[in-house]
């Protein structure tokens, strides 16, 4: 078996298993195709590892007779990032199919989330959490057993009452504790303070940014609306003290007047806001990339015909090209260089 995330993955729409599978495929394919078709759901793939399982041919031959299969429709291989963030990593996978498929029906299919679903199906980024019904693991030793807690007043009185009935005798009732009350607390709570916003730090920190425009707490204040304002058109903060602070005369003597006056004049225009997503819809983030069964080469799935990339299927024909001529073909030559013997003949006589 492959590691998890890798390995064999099997495609929807596969007749049942015939004694006629692979009939029409050359012996070494038919026998490759066959016990691969015979491997459970993520086994390894790998050329190596069948090799090692198929006495009879060397890596060569099986890498040749993948190549074989790839071209016959039977397999593609792919690979898919998965995960969030920094915790992204590619998965790889050998989709196979028992019934052979085109080029347009895989790639209909490696477009699909179904795919992409079936990628990650075997391959979680996180540990698996542990089923409802599975009871949790024994504590270690050195951890101290759990006392049960002492029954509560309810228990004691519930006891007491079930006692006396048995005996026939009425339930002792339970006097009422008084609760004395507490005195108020005479140290007043101070009110929470409210954390600034980002407009107003904005403006804090243009003293730190130059101190030509060093503000008050007061000038801030009195400012915060006007770059709450440039917030609310989509520019940033960055964007923002960059210009209250470009091309500063060589002294400022009332900092809160340029950057009012800035504020006002150099007012960006109102931006589009992207479009967000419904909550109850959600977009793919993840694509399938198909390998050259034969390099490994990545790429779309239409710039891979047969699953192999250009210039690996170019060999593959090319040697599928230069087989040896059938004796029927090498039968029909010789017909076709008799009767062109026999009409250059007439042509002389004439």
């Amino acid at each position: 078996m492959a590691k998890p995330g890798y390995g064999k993955r099997s495609a929807p729409g596969q007749r049942p298993r015939t004694r006629e599978d692979f009939a029409l495929l050359p012996t070494r394919e038919r026998y490759v195709a066959g016990f691969v078709d015979h491997l459970p759901e993520g086994a390894a793939m790998s050329v190596k590892q069948l090799a090692k399982q198929l006495p009879l041919y060397g890596q060569q031959a099986i890498s040749t007779a993948l190549n074989a299969l790839s071209v016959a429709g039977h397999l593609r291989r792919v690979r898919c990032a998965v995960g969030t963030g920094d915790e992204t990593r590619w998965v790889f996978r050998t989709f196979w199919s028992r019934t052979a498929h085109d080029n347009a029906w895989w790639n209909t299919y490696l477009a699909t989330e179904k795919a992409v679903q079936a990628t990650q199906a075997v391959s979680p980024t996180t540990p698996d959490a542990p089923a409802p019904d599975t009871a949790p693991p024994p504590p270690p030793p050195w951890v101290p057993a759990e006392e049960p807690p002492p029954p509560g007043p309810s228990e004691n009185s519930r006891t007491q009452e079930a006692s006396a009935a048995t005996a026939g005798l009425e339930p002792t009732p339970v006097p009422h504790q008084h609760t004395p009350p507490q005195a108020p607390s005479t140290t007043p709570t101070p009110p929470l303070a409210s954390a600034p916003s980002p407009a107003y730090l904005a403006l804090a920190h243009l003293g730190v940014k130059d101190e030509r425009l060093a503000l008050s707490a007061d000038d801030c204040a009195a400012l915060e609306a006007q770059a709450a304002e440039w917030l609310s058109r989509g520019v940033t903060v960055d964007y923002l003290t960059s210009a209250l602070t470009a091309g500063l005369p060589a002294q400022v003597d009332y900092p809160l007047g340029l950057v009012r006056r800035r504020l006002t004049d150099k007012l960006p225009p109102q931006l589009p806001r992207p479009a967000t997503t419904s909550p109850g819809t959600s977009t793919p983030t993840h694509r399938i990339l198909i390998e050259c069964t034969d390099c490994g080469r990545p790429g779309q799935p239409e710039a891979l015909p047969d699953g192999l990339c250009r210039p690996c299927h170019t060999t593959h024909h090319t040697e599928t090209d230069n087989d040896p001529i059938q004796p029927a073909e090498a039968t029909e030559a010789a017909d076709i260089k008799a009767r062109m013997a026999n009409l250059r003949g007439l042509l002389k006589s004439v």
